[in-house]
């Protein structure tokens, strides 16, 4: 079985800055992307950031103001966040495309962290 485990959401002031981390343990063979979602109240989830070996990508309403990186002998992503906004606020889920074997590989999740940016 794999588990990501997220850590780092809390209480922040806009303009404030907060990291994220997403650690994956477990029967892992190799990790081919990671990425960032986030789910606010009646919305629906999206996709902050994804990283690969080869890119990363940002939605455009945190493009200059998060950066996604991964420690790949840790299995681990960050998102650090700066210039916090109210309308950041979400509960931000990791995501990791994880091959556990020599087979296909499949999505995992963790169970999200709350980030609240206040006015």
């Amino acid at each position: 079985q794999v588990q990501l485990v997220e850590s780092g959401g809390g209480l922040v002031q806009a303009g404030g800055s907060l990291r994220l981390s997403c650690a994956a343990s477990g029967r892992i063979f190799s990790i081919n992307a990671m990425g960032w979602y986030r789910q606010a109240p009646g919305n629906e989830r999206e996709l902050v950031a994804l990283i690969t070996d080869d890119i990363r990508n940002y939605a455009d309403s945190v493009k200059g103001r998060f950066t996604i990186s991964r420690d790949n002998a840790k299995n681990t992503v960050y998102l650090q966040m700066n210039s916090l906004k109210p309308e950041d606020t979400a509960v931000y889920y990791c995501n990791a495309d994880i091959r556990t074997g020599w087979t296909s590989s499949k999505d995992y999740w963790g169970k999200g962290t709350l980030v609240t940016v206040s006015s």
